[in-house]
């Protein structure tokens, strides 16, 4: 894959990045749900940029980001990475969008059996975001390796802040309990839709948060059976 964006035509573009395009490209799943948020909102949805500050403004948005993590032999691919800005801050955001999907292993059940390269990734995780000496066998691996996306990312641009957020279209807030437990890791008290804040070793702010997306996306038509319209200059971007 080359480094080119180009401009999105509508929310049926994102589906061929998918790990299986086929099978998560339906509606009343995540991969569509975050699609229509994103490029209806032709910026950041309002969730999101609730939690990022006032006057919060999408500079741009990737679908299916990959970023690359020593050990293991995947990337964390965020469902949707963004570079935005608020006030005079820029802020890489990696987001994990849900319906009812669940965050998949605990780290204890990632790490069964684990190889050299297994190792080296949760220890490389553990020193990037800063976590307390303790277990972490009970917290979902998904959380962590996204977070420690944000933060590369967020080196790698040269940003202010970093952010993972959850961007969960669930009405009935399937899982919570999970993101709740990882953001104790940094004794957080979570909170839907309120943003949360962990001081790096970096020096740099790691912002946290879990955002109520609407639940009308869940109903919305299925794109890829419609001719979505062209997105304006300055909307989403998307890897080509």
């Amino acid at each position: 894959m080359t480094k080119i964006l180009i401009p999105s035509s509508g929310p049926d573009d994102w589906q061929q990045f998918l790990a299986d395009p086929q099978k998560q490209w339906k509606r009343g799943c995540s991969a569509m749900a975050a699609a229509l948020s994103w490029e209806t909102a032709q910026g950041l949805p309002p969730e999101i940029a609730a939690l990022l500050g006032p006057d919060a403004d999408l500079l741009f948005a990737i679908p299916e980001h990959k970023v690359a993590l020593p050990g293991g032999r995947r990337e964390s691919q965020c469902d949707v990475f963004a570079l935005a800005r608020a006030g005079d801050q820029t802020i890489a955001v990696a987001v994990e969008a849900k319906v009812g999907e669940p965050f998949g292993p605990t780290v204890g059940e990632w790490l069964v059996g684990a190889s050299a390269g297994k190792t080296k990734r949760i220890t490389f995780i553990r020193d990037l975001l800063g976590l307390p000496v303790g277990p972490i066998d009970h917290v979902r691996y998904q959380l962590l390796h996204r977070g420690a996306a944000a933060v590369l990312e967020a080196a790698r641009f040269k940003t202010d802040r970093a952010a993972m957020i959850v961007q969960s279209f669930s009405q009935e807030h399937r899982w919570f309990e999970d993101f709740a437990t990882f953001a104790a890791l940094f004794g957080l008290d979570a909170e839907r839709g309120t943003p949360l804040r962990h001081i790096l070793p970096s020096g740099r702010p790691l912002d946290l948060g879990w955002a109520v997306g609407s639940a009308d996306v869940l109903r919305a038509a299925d794109p890829s059976k419609s001719t979505p319209p062209r997105m304006p200059p300055g909307g989403q971007f998307r890897p080509r």
